[in-house]
């Protein structure tokens, strides 16, 4: 019974017999920088040169990748799918190159039939990549040896792949990096990876740690996991809460302009941050997320510390968040306020709270972002989403901040986003008279180390002169 499915789902090749001299077969594509970091992470080149955008205009280097990964690969396509097909031998090509190939270039492959020779099969193809200008980047010969039997095969579904940058946390750990280490103060680091973060935030001229705990457990942890510790000040305390009471203090006192949560409970730490450290600011904790298919940064709050939050505190958790977000270099942050629907519905407290809290805003009762709500998530990353609902607003699909409405939203969320969608992620604490840095023990290096330059620039921007 013949196939009654679409040709379009199907591969079908040309055999030996088949191919005429001069027959031709083209295959187009647009390179992004996107196709250079996947050809980079699958061969393992790391040379800046091959790589880094910065590099695109002026390193031949980089134009040379691009022409091998392009030129080589879309002619590998067109061999492989179209000219001659499904069991095509590749065996060998010559190929020069005759001008740059750059990210957001248009090459067009196109294969001829220059020559066929009977006793093996053997087939010459001619090859030019050609750019949107119609200029020829590539030329060349390939040699095939063509198929003989007739082939027909279901065309494979790509899958599709996301390739995480992190550009905006790499740039956080450049900016923090570049100014005077913050004394921090490093609350009960009795286990290796606590001491990890702390050593490495040091060498990364992030801060000077103070560690504070029991001495012989953390000289013990250090010495079992190699770290040399030397150079830091260790202050004694017997237990998590002294260790929690002595930072407290040492912040009061201006000798800490930062603290970092060790081995011990959230909870007693901030039982003594909230005691001892707080001022008029609502106290919220604030999640800066890199999430490689988001183009840019992205803030979501309250996730750790306001389990209900009530309206004002709503507008402090907001206020610290554009605050924040100020300080990485966003200067009119979009804030999005969460809920399930887009709609101000009574039975819904969310969207209650959203409308009212933009009104706020309108009234300056909150400054310095603008303010649209209620939005569904899709409806505030999304601006397809956005405008299939008829959502028209300068937040909505571009947010830089996400503020959710309950405690248990945002951790939900913002796990998600990290573990799911491959966002590298930093947290802090803000409102207390100091900033704290507060991860937890699930969380990588890297998040521990972002987290400390998080950190380390909400601290720099506290300093008065």
């Amino acid at each position: 019974m013949p196939d009654s499915q679409p040709a379009e789902l199907y591969i079908e090749n040309r055999t030996f017999d088949e191919l005429a001299i001069g027959e031709t077969a083209s295959m187009s594509h647009t390179v992004s920088q996107r196709d250079i970091d996947l050809f980079a992470t699958v061969t393992g080149d790391v040379n800046p040169a091959h790589v880094d955008p910065a590099y695109a205009a002026t390193d031949m280097f980089h134009h040379i990748i691009i022409h091998g990964m392009w030129g080589a690969g879309l002619i590998s396509a067109v061999l492989g799918t179209k000219l001659p097909g499904p069991g095509t031998i590749y065996l060998g090509q010559d190929l020069r190159f005759h001008y740059p190939v750059s990210i957001g270039d248009t090459i067009t492959a196109t294969l001829t039939v220059l020559e066929k020779r009977p006793a093996k099969g053997d087939v010459t193809l001619g090859c030019v990549c050609t750019n949107q200008n119609g200029k020829t980047v590539i030329s060349g010969n390939a040699e095939i040896r063509a198929p003989s039997e007739k082939i027909r095969r279901k065309r494979m579904k790509l899958p599709d792949i996301s390739v995480g940058r992190h550009d905006a946390m790499h740039a956080i750990l450049q900016r923090a990096s570049g100014g005077e280490p913050v004394a921090a103060a490093v609350v009960y680091p009795v286990h290796a990876g606590t001491l990890l973060a702390a050593v490495e935030a040091a060498q990364a001229g992030l801060i000077a740690p103070l560690l504070i705990g029991p001495a012989a457990m953390i000289t013990t942890a250090a010495k079992a996991a190699g770290l040399d510790i030397a150079a830091f000040k260790i202050i004694d305390a017997p237990d998590d809460a002294a260790a929690a009471a002595l930072a407290v203090e040492l912040a009061k006192r201006g000798d800490a302009g930062l603290l970092m949560k060790g081995d011990l409970h959230t909870d007693i730490l901030m039982h003594a941050v909230i005691a001892s450290l707080r001022g008029a600011r609502q106290i919220s904790h604030v999640y800066l997320l890199d999430v490689p298919e988001y183009p840019r940064p992205l803030l979501l709050t309250d996730a750790a510390i306001n389990i209900t939050p009530n309206l004002p505190e709503k507008a402090g958790i907001i206020q610290n968040a554009i605050n924040l977000a100020k300080i990485i270099g966003i200067a009119e942050p979009r804030v999005a306020l969460l809920a399930a629907v887009e709609t101000v519905s009574a039975r819904l407290p969310s969207t209650l709270d959203a409308a009212a809290l933009c009104k706020m805003a309108d009234r300056g009762q909150i400054t310095g972002g603008i303010l649209d709500g209620p939005l569904g998530f899709d409806n505030a990353v999304s601006e397809v989403a956005a405008a299939e609902k008829g959502i028209v607003s300068p937040v909505a699909g571009k947010a830089d901040i996400l503020v959710v409405p309950d405690l248990e939203a945002g951790n939900m969320l913002a796990k998600q986003l990290i573990f799911l969608s491959g966002a590298a992620a930093a947290g802090i604490v803000l409102g207390a008279r100091v900033p704290v840095i507060l991860t937890s023990r699930a969380d990588s290096a890297r998040t521990r180390i972002a987290s400390c330059a998080l950190g380390v620039l909400a601290a720099r921007a506290e300093i008065k002169p």
